[in-house]
């Protein structure tokens, strides 16, 4: 019987110590909701990188040899260590983030009547009828992108936004088909609603990855070009946590850059980033009355995607 009570007992220590545990993290980091949501984010991805573990182990089991099985297990073992230190940089990064927009909670509100799917902001007029092409040399080969303005419009969280389409193509074959979705509001801030983004392999739908809906599973839009841009402006283009973090940063209003459609001066120029991939930094320039002339990546790749073309219908 004394054995059993101290069985017991140890066993309510250990649980007492979890929960102790548990709260110790809920008061480290309730110190605003942003950083409440990026360590429960973490909490997410490292939990994903136990179940993409185990299941791999599952798989590694059911191999032939006895040799296969420790090579796929060691294999296991390493992929799970990137996925961890993944997940922390991820939180670095959303951390970051949270210091640069003050902390808060993100949730604009959203007037369906002071948008509309009109978009005339000189740094990204969404002429419907416009085609815009651009090109990139990827090591898969020519990346070729025609983002086509549509006549087509839909209803999201009761604004009209409307839809563009972005069409990219390796070597003459799709590798991506994207519906994105926008509107402006009556500050001249382009707004963007979310994408519905297909990837292909050989023909073959693959992934989904990165669609989202703002007003669906808690996503919410976010501001892709600001009506009167400020050198420094920081701002989340979308937010869908874990799916679409795209940031946006404002870092000169008198840039150059020359493209094949041209030589562009005083061209707004961004910083493009997300928290998913904090290894990966992207700069835009746009160029007024025009939109986007540019996409340089400047850190995790050498990708350039210059204009080449614009036709109207």
């Amino acid at each position: 019987m004394f054995k059993r009570i101290i069985a017991v007992s140890g066993l309510a220590t250990v649980v007492l110590m979890a929960l102790c545990l548990v709260k110790g993290i809920e008061f480290a980091y309730a110190t605003s909701p942003c950083k409440d949501t990026s360590q429960a984010t973490y909490q997410s991805c490292l939990f994903e990188a136990s179940a993409d573990y185990w299941l791999t182990i599952a798989k590694c089991d059911n191999l032939p040899t006895p040799q296969e099985v420790a090579a796929c297990k060691a294999q296991a073992r390493k992929d799970k260590r990137d996925e961890i230190q993944s997940c922390e940089d991820q939180l670095n990064a959303r951390l970051q983030i949270c210091v640069a927009l003050g902390g808060g909670i993100y949730n604009p509100v959203i007037n369906p009547a002071n948008f509309s799917s009109t978009i005339d902001n000189p740094y990204l007029p969404l002429t419907p009828g416009k085609t815009f092409i651009y090109e990139a040399t990827t090591e898969s080969g020519t990346e070729h992108i025609e983002v086509h303005v549509t006549n087509d419009t839909k209803i999201i969280m009761g604004v009209e936004c409307i839809v563009v389409r972005d069409t990219v193509t390796v070597n003459g074959v799709v590798a991506e088909d994207t519906l994105d979705w926008y509107a402006q509001d009556t500050d001249g801030n382009v707004w963007y609603f979310g994408e519905e983004s297909k990837e292909y392999e050989d023909g073959d739908l693959v992934s989904l990855s990165g669609s989202f809906k703002a007003g669906r599973d808690m996503a919410l839009p976010g501001i892709v070009m600001k009506g009167d841009p400020k050198v420094g402006d920081i701002y989340r283009q979308e937010y869908a946590i874990g799916e679409a973090e795209d940031m946006g940063q404002v870092l000169s209003l008198n840039a150059s850059a020359t493209v094949p459609y041209g030589s562009f001066n005083d061209c707004l120029e961004t910083k493009d980033f997300s928290p998913a991939e904090p290894d990966v930094v992207e700069h835009k320039f746009y160029a007024s009355g025009i939109g986007v002339v540019l996409e340089e990546t400047v850190q995790g790749g050498t990708e350039r995607v210059e204009l080449i073309d614009i036709t109207s219908e």
